[in-house]
């Protein structure tokens, strides 16, 4: 059995506004055994798009390389766009050693609402995946289920939003969620399954999974 501990703490400073919220990089993170291409921070897998497609959007030029430099181009581009990290899970078993969601076993998660009242500027998580089991708004809802609290609807389209709201003591504000197609080449076949895929799909031929994944994430980046 693989123990899969998250090898980051979670990027937060006191200016952050949002949250990338996901779950576990690659095992091969954990056991730093990189390959060449990986960036050693959150998201940083050769495989992975979610740099490439924060990249097209804002044309930061960056390095895909096991450098400082790449990790500090990710960092301060984060800061520049008052953008935290706090993936929500902190460990988890695995008796095959892959990074699908679905093979987390025992899973520990990080008590991402107290990260809500500890940086009281944050008011959009955005998640990197969905409500599908072991996801990181699947694994939101269970933490707010044990807090009796529960997501409000906003729109059920892909991607779908909700609303929160929490209080602490007198304190109270809305917490948005945004619940993104997760940027992963396994994701790829459920992109291809959806109408919106399918109309750009005809009008551009060219039109590709990962072109559809700028298309949604730079209205909420």
């Amino acid at each position: 059995m693989f123990f899969h501990k998250h090898p980051y703490e979670p990027f937060l400073f006191k200016e952050a506004t949002k949250l990338i919220v996901g779950t576990l990089p690659p095992p091969r993170f954990t056991s730093r055994a990189l390959k060449a291409g990986d960036v050693d921070f959150c998201y940083g897998s050769r495989d992975g798009q979610l740099w490439p497609i924060l990249d097209r959007i804002f044309r930061l030029n960056l390095d895909y390389e096991t450098t400082d430099k790449a990790i500090n181009q990710r960092k301060l581009f984060l800061k520049s766009r008052k953008i935290g990290i706090c993936d929500i899970v902190e460990s988890a078993h695995r008796e095959k050693v892959d990074a699908s969601d679905l093979g987390m076993k025992q899973v520990e998660l990080r008590d991402l609402l107290d990260y809500l009242y500890r940086y009281p500027l944050v008011d959009t998580l955005l998640f990197t995946g969905g409500n599908s089991k072991n996801g990181p708004e699947y694994f939101f809802r269970k933490l707010l289920k044990e807090k009796g609290l529960d997501l409000e609807v906003l729109s059920d389209t892909v991607p779908r939003i909700h609303q929160l709201e929490i209080r602490r003591g007198n304190a109270q504000r809305k917490i948005k969620t945004i619940s993104l197609t997760a940027p992963s080449g396994a994701a790829n076949r459920a992109v291809g399954s959806l109408e919106a895929y399918k109309k750009q799909k005809e009008k551009n031929p060219s039109f590709t999974t990962l072109d559809f994944r700028i298309a949604q994430y730079r209205k909420f980046f």
